[in-house]
Formats: structure tokens, C-alpha cells, sequence
């Protein structure tokens, strides 16, 4: 009893230099947790709170890894410990909050090459990216986001009167849709967001002006910064799938429209397919513009792609056009300019919505050769 009791001042001593109450030079913070995580060992055999704690420690040491850039160090240390904290779960639901969040952690952790330095999905198209990741990578992913999927379902199971749970849950599905927009399941993130994004507002509107709230605005901003990126990257079939399940927000519905147009559907069977009037339609693609991005290029005698200068390279805001329209011009313009390199030579023009990026992310794509056009239409 009494080791017990001097492993949990031990780890109360740690948590006060954790959280910023106490201080310790990076050396001594070290060498407290290194020596809590040995103590708190063999008491966790048999102690559902020493192996709840001793979970938590090695997660705060993974943590610590990660943030000197040692990934495997990292990962190694919360597998470690999720299985402990596994064990002690289903014990108390602050040991089951403890095993989520590491859960999810772990998920952050696996998936990171999949992500840029502002965590947005480095190959948020899928299969159909010419520059996937690994298939390593992808692996890792896949676990990611099996693993934050477990982290769901924990939350799910606590009592959701509780607004710590509600919290917890929803921030777990706003993790999940970023697992899945890195795995390029675009249509499968964007529910999950929008399911997170009504668990916050609920959570804002049931206690506005706490500290809660203020978390419950800033997840909403990421949220709606998410969706916003990701329904770029949706075809018609599935905003129109989202739209019937009721997961395509209002405030985004102008977007949906316009990312219909930009595929080439036709106004009537956009208003058809997300239940809106046709004079609604038509108005939304009048007034919300799209950033129409092009790139045209010409191989040289090298057999390297050359990208030609502005306005060849260049993008401009357009309303009410597809993809294929303003491609089209820029053919045609591009054909009648002095740039133009004469017919046996090989060139290619691309347009993106918003940004340039991965080819398979052109909402246009042609290319021109000796023997004509080489490509379609994306």
C-alpha cells in the first residue's frame, strides 16, 4: 500500500510539471517521467488505476518523442501503453477517456506522412492521384483511421449526459474525417465532419459563454475550413448521396452547386438531384464565383514539360462556367498565340478549382500532340 501511495504522489508530482503548475528543466522532466514510468510497472499488473496511469505516462512519453521528431520512438511507446490502457478501461470512464485519447493520438502519429505541414491531406484523391503515398504509408492510414474508428466507439459508449463525453465524441469524429480525407475518402470524411460539426454547435448552444464554448467556436472553424477544402474534391454522385442522407450543410449548399457546374452538369439536374428550385441554382452560380487555375505546357526537343509564362500560367475568378469551357478557351487561345509552338509539337493544359496540384486533381485536362488531341477531358 505504501509503494502504491508513493507511485501515485510520484505521478502527481509529474502531472503538475505536465501541466505547466510546476517547473523542471527538460532533463529533469526526463528523467521523473523515465523514473514514474519504471515505478508505476509492477503495481499495473494487478492495479487498474496504476495500469490506467501507466498507460497515460507512456503516452506522455510518446508525446515527448514525437515532438523531438523521433516517430518511431513514438509510436512505439503509446502502443505500449494502450495496452494497458486498454486493460484498465473498462474500469472507470476516466481510464475509458484516457484509452480514447491515445487512440486517437496513436492514429495522429501513424497517419503523419499522409499529411502537410498545415495537416491537410498531401493526396486527398484517392486512387486516382498520380502521386499516392506508399503503400506503406497507406498501411500505416489504414490503421490510423481503424484505430480512431476504436476511439469513436469508446466515446459512443459513455454516458452522453455528460458534456465531457459529447466533447470527446465529437472531437473523435472530427479526427476520423481527417483520417479519412488522407486516405482519400472524401465523401465518407465530409459526413463524419458534418455529423462533429452538429455535435459542437449543440454543445455551444447548450452553455454559451463558457470556456467550452470558446472550444466548441474554434472546432467549428476547423471544421468548416475542412469541409469546405474537402468538398472540392467530390463528384456530383456523391454531393448528391450526401445531400439526400441530410450531411450536406445549407451554408455549403452554394459550393455543392458550383461544384456540380464545374463537372459540366447541367443547371436542371443540379436543382433535380439536391432538391432546390431552378431560379435558387441559377442565382448561386451567378453570384459565387470559382478560381478557375490554369497551366499550359510544351515538351522541348529535351522531352521535358515546359511551363509557359502568364497569361499561359496564371487564373482568374469566373461564374457560371465548367471546367471544360474555360479550357476550352484557353485551347483556343492559346492555339491563336505567338507562344504557340505549331502543330508537330506536343503540349498539354490543365485548370484546377483554387489551386494547382496533383494532375489528377485538373477539373480539365488536354494534351496535344502530332496526331492530335492525346487526351479527354477530365
Amino acid at each position: 500500500m505504501a509503494q502504491r501511495e508513493a507511485v501515485l504522489r510520484l505521478d502527481e508530482q509529474w502531472a503538475r510539471i505536465r501541466s505547466g503548475a510546476a517547473h523542471a528543466e527538460p532533463a529533469e522532466a526526463d528523467a521523473l517521467l523515465a523514473e514514474l514510468i519504471g515505478a508505476l510497472r509492477e503495481p499495473a499488473r494487478t492495479d487498474a488505476e496504476c495500469a490506467a496511469r501507466l498507460g497515460l505516462r507512456l503516452g506522455d512519453l510518446a508525446a515527448r518523442r514525437f515532438a523531438d521528431g523521433d516517430r518511431a520512438g513514438a509510436l512505439a511507446a503509446i502502443e505500449e501503453g494502450l495496452r494497458f490502457s486498454q486493460r484498465a478501461a473498462g474500469h472507470a470512464a476516466e481510464y475509458a477517456r484516457w484509452y480514447a485519447r491515445g487512440l486517437i493520438n496513436q492514429g495522429v502519429w501513424l497517419s503523419w506522412p499522409l499529411s502537410d505541414a498545415e495537416r491537410l491531406p498531401k493526396h486527398p484523391l484517392g486512387p486516382g492521384s498520380e502521386s499516392g503515398p506508399s503503400a506503406m504509408e497507406r498501411a500505416a492510414g489504414e490503421r490510423a483511421r481503424d484505430l480512431t474508428l476504436g476511439a469513436v466507439e469508446v466515446w459512443a459508449t459513455l454516458d452522453q449526459e455528460d458534456p465531457v463525453n459529447q466533447r470527446g465524441l465529437a472531437q473523435a469524429k472530427v479526427f476520423l474525417g481527417d483520417r479519412l480525407a488522407e486516405l482519400g475518402l472524401a465523401e465518407e470524411s465530409v459526413a463524419w465532419a458534418v455529423d462533429a460539426e452538429g455535435s459542437f454547435r449543440r454543445l455551444l448552444l447548450a452553455d454559451p459563454g463558457s470556456d467550452e464554448s470558446q472550444e466548441a467556436e474554434e472546432a467549428l472553424d476547423h471544421i468548416g475550413r475542412q469541409l469546405e477544402l474537402r468538398l472540392r474534391f467530390l463528384s456530383f454522385a456523391s454531393l448528391s448521396g450526401l445531400r439526400t442522407r441530410g450531411l450536406l450543410p445549407e451554408r455549403l449548399l452554394p459550393q455543392a452547386v458550383v461544384a456540380a457546374r464545374i463537372q459540366g452538369v447541367p443547371e436542371a439536374e443540379i436543382a433535380a438531384r439536391l432538391g432546390l428550385e431552378a431560379d435558387q441554382v441559377h442565382t448561386m452560380l451567378e453570384v459565387t464565383p470559382w478560381v478557375a487555375v490554369w497551366r499550359v505546357e510544351v515538351r522541348g526537343s529535351d522531352g521535358l514539360w515546359n511551363v509557359r509564362p502568364h497569361p499561359w500560367h496564371s487564373g482568374a475568378e469566373v461564374r457560371n462556367r465548367t471546367a471544360e469551357e474555360v479550357g476550352a478557351e484557353l485551347v483556343r487561345g492559346f492555339a491563336a498565340s505567338a507562344d504557340y509552338p505549331g502543330e508537330g509539337a506536343h503540349w498539354r493544359v490543365r485548370v484546377w478549382w483554387h489551386a494547382e496540384g496533383d494532375p489528377a486533381g485538373a477539373r480539365f485536362r488536354l494534351a496535344f500532340g502530332p496526331d492530335g488531341v492525346a487526351a479527354t477531358p477530365s
